[in-house]
């Protein structure tokens, strides 16, 4: 007999635990309060209305009582005693300042005596009653009707409340049902596409039917799973770059390492296929860094640096590295530096890191003898503004100052410029919003011209936002792709 209630215990308890059961809970307690109020204020308001209602026919009645009673007939007399006691009504004469019989207060008497009409409440034969009065016209004395008044009146009020609450309870119930069922299709809907978001189906929409926060609500997830379909995309697109670029020097060692194996190269021919395979596996190794140091920029968690650095200067040295790489039979490398110093607070490191991914870049793809500039200025009036070292939260980013501390790095900052221009086959300008983008510039050019990994600008741009500083792609006037870097001096560290 007691296992039912521990079966429904429960469910009960999780069908109030769902947005249903709430909502049905709140409109029945809300039809609840409003019935117990509407009867608080009601029930007052109702007494009263009787009780005016009751004074004041019992007022009138004292007027026809005075009329008939001036009859001098016993018998019409004796019929309007009978008919007003039917009703409830006592009525008394009062004469020579006494009353016909017991009952009356001694004050009622004395002033209907005296000639007063009354319209009072008071103790008559010891219960509460209405007392109306009137005098008689030429006669000393008057008429004196009373009535009990209803000590049971609140409570048959609130016996019909009863009925008001359960159409209440019903009402809030059949309310809630309603509401909860149009409240919670398009959360159901939602949820249901989510599962299957969660499974793998990208393709799943949800329609814009329902009010307008339904409708929000499915544009919200609309766009999600849109941009979800693109990101794992380009993602695939991604992987697909990088394992090529993975299997290309791998397969170059391979295939070098089977012939030193075999001892298909020996003697003077094994010196050059061990500088292949070096240079191969240096390639990867450059690449692996970059996945690394990408996969940390985008976990937050790359240490930085920061000192004050010479930009000029930054720029000499990487010129002066380049030139052996371009050669005669690369591009025209030329290096544009002021005499002076163009002092920024930022990583070295992490900068000549970017601009030796940039150079890689264009080497790749800027024909012979074609011009290959790198240049460091200041910035120009208007080029400075606030700015301050954040990691990918937004929150303000940790750097090194010169005696090695980790401290907040922001301030008024102002500073220097970076370029990188060539005269190779640049950019479309739907490239150049698509620059920094992970692999995209790979997947657009892929077959048509040599492309690397697609990991050097996004690189790149991460390095230096996380900096600081930014990073645009736009056209050289060399006829080719510039690439600008602006960093920022900090006049106030810490």
């Amino acid at each position: 007999m007691r296992e039912p209630p521990r079966a429904w215990g429960p469910a009960v308890r999780r069908f109030f635990g769902t947005l249903a059961g709430r909502a049905v809970l709140v409109t029945t307690a809300t039809a609840l309060v409003s019935v117990i109020a509407t009867t608080m204020v009601a029930v007052p308001i109702a007494i009263r209305s009787v009780n005016t209602q009751v004074r004041t026919e019992l007022m009138n009645q004292t007027v026809l009582a005075v009329e008939l009673l001036t009859d001098e007939r016993p018998a019409v007399r004796a019929r309007i005693v009978d008919r007003l006691r039917a009703e409830g009504v006592e009525i008394y004469l009062v004469r020579n300042g006494r009353a016909d019989r017991a009952g009356l207060p001694p004050r009622v008497v004395r002033r209907v005596a005296a000639g007063e009409t009354l319209d009072i409440r008071g103790q008559v034969s010891g219960r509460l009653s209405f007392v109306a009065a009137r005098p008689l016209p030429g006669r000393a004395g008057g008429v004196v009707l009373t009535r009990k008044v209803a000590t049971n009146l609140a409570a048959r009020v609130l016996g019909g409340v009863w009925v008001a609450l359960v159409i209440g309870l019903a009402g809030g119930v059949l309310a809630g049902t309603v509401l909860a069922r149009f409240v919670t299709r398009p959360i159901a809907r939602a949820a249901a596409a989510a599962t299957r978001l969660s499974s793998g189906d990208r393709s799943v929409r949800i329609s814009r039917a329902g009010p307008s926060e339904a409708a929000r609500l499915a544009d919200a997830f609309n766009q999600l799973a849109a941009a979800l379909q693109t990101s794992e995309g380009r993602e695939r697109d991604f992987l697909l770059s990088v394992s090529h670029e993975l299997r290309t020097p791998l397969a170059t060692i391979r295939g070098y390492a089977e012939a030193l194996a075999d001892r298909v190269i020996t003697g003077d021919d094994t010196a050059g296929a061990g500088a292949t395979m070096l240079g191969e596996a240096q390639r990867l190794d450059r690449l692996i860094s970059d996945l690394l140091v990408l996969s940390r920029l985008e976990a937050a968690d790359l240490p930085l640096d920061v000192t004050e650095v010479d930009l000029a200067e930054l720029v000499r040295d990487a010129g002066r590295a380049w030139a052996a790489r371009c050669g005669p039979d690369g591009p025209s490398l030329t290096v544009e530096a002021p005499d002076g110093p163009v002092v920024v607070h930022t990583d070295a490191g992490r900068i000549r890191q970017v601009l030796d991914g940039l150079c890689e870049n264009a080497l790749r793809v800027v024909p012979a003898g074609a011009p290959l500039i790198l240049a460091a200025r200041p910035a120009a009036d208007g080029e400075g503004r606030f700015g301050e070292v954040r990691d990918r939260e937004g929150r303000p980013g940790e750097v090194r100052d010169q005696e090695g501390r980790l401290v907040p790095a922001s301030g008024r900052l102002s500073g220097g410029i970076v370029e990188v221009r060539d005269g190779g086959p640049g950019f479309t300008d739907g490239d150049l919003a698509v620059a920094f983008e992970r692999g995209e510039l790979n997947r657009r050019y892929r077959g048509v011209r040599e492309v690397g990994s697609g990991l050097g600008l996004a690189l790149a741009a991460r390095l230096v936002t996380r900096l600081g500083g930014r990073i645009t792609a736009g056209h050289a006037p060399e006829g080719g792709a510039m690439f600008t870097v602006e960093l920022y001096r900090s006049r106030t560290m810490g």
